[in-house]
């Protein structure tokens, strides 16, 4: 990639050389959400927890790599978005920073809308690649976490359980499957690195690991532990 040039040149030339900038387009898993709880007035809230969010591993594992090279990370998640949402703030939330790299991440709560929604879905990543294209910005398109696969004991509230049971209903049926199938052949056609964290996901699941358990809120949001399989399998792909 060319991000990696830049890594390089800036290690070598720090006076000279321009600042590397990153940005990160996704739901709630980007902005660093976890786990979720019922408030009073009977709205489901969230617990965030910035420092934990992936985009913060990605950066301590660059600063290890390039300890000479101050990188800018832009985090443009936002608790509930989509991918059409992602189209409607692209301008203001990502390419106003004029990244290098644009790591976009979105499928969880666009598959929530079940079949009807997927093509809506795949017009607005196909409008997102070609908008970050035209700019000149790399990109990468990440698959996120698998959603629960059952309802967790650990739920005791009702609303809660009723989320995670549409949640595990999504993940069981194949709708997932099916969203994140299509937005990867949406890459290939574009040209577009996946950074494919979905299938290690399934993988884990595949070998009897109970993928539940690895979600913060046991519905959709990642541990913060299960952060630095992104994080590592990002760098990963911004390296290969």
């Amino acid at each position: 990639m060319r991000l990696v040039q830049k890594l390089m040149a800036k290690a070598g030339d720090n006076w000279n050389q321009p600042p590397v900038t990153i940005a990160f387009l996704g739901d709630s898993v980007t902005q660093g959400c976890f786990e979720v709880y019922q408030k009073e007035d009977g709205r489901v809230a969230t617990f965030f927890d910035k420092n934990s969010a992936y985009h913060q591993y990605v950066a301590r594992i660059l600063t290890l790599l390039y300890p000479e090279v101050p990188v800018n990370m832009i985090n443009a998640g936002i608790s509930g978005s989509n991918a059409p949402h992602g189209l409607e703030r692209l301008e203001r939330d990502v390419l106003a920073h004029h990244p290098d790299l644009t790591v976009v991440c979105f499928g969880l709560n666009d598959a929530m809308a079940g079949p009807d929604g997927l093509q809506n879905y795949t017009n607005a990543l196909e409008a997102i690649f070609l908008r970050l294209q035209e700019a000149d910005c790399e990109i990468i398109f990440m698959t996120p976490n698998m959603m629960a696969t059952q309802v967790s004991c650990h739920l005791s509230n009702d609303m809660l359980r009723s989320i995670a049971q549409s949640a595990s209903r999504t993940q069981n049926e194949g709708i997932m499957d099916v969203y994140m199938n299509t937005a990867k052949s949406l890459c290939m056609r574009l040209d577009i690195p996946v950074c494919d964290c979905y299938a290690r996901w399934k993988t884990l699941q595949h070998h009897g690991v109970n993928v539940t358990e690895l979600l913060a809120n046991k519905i959709n949001h990642p541990t913060r532990e299960m952060n630095w399989l992104f994080a590592g399998s990002l760098v990963e792909t911004i390296l290969s």
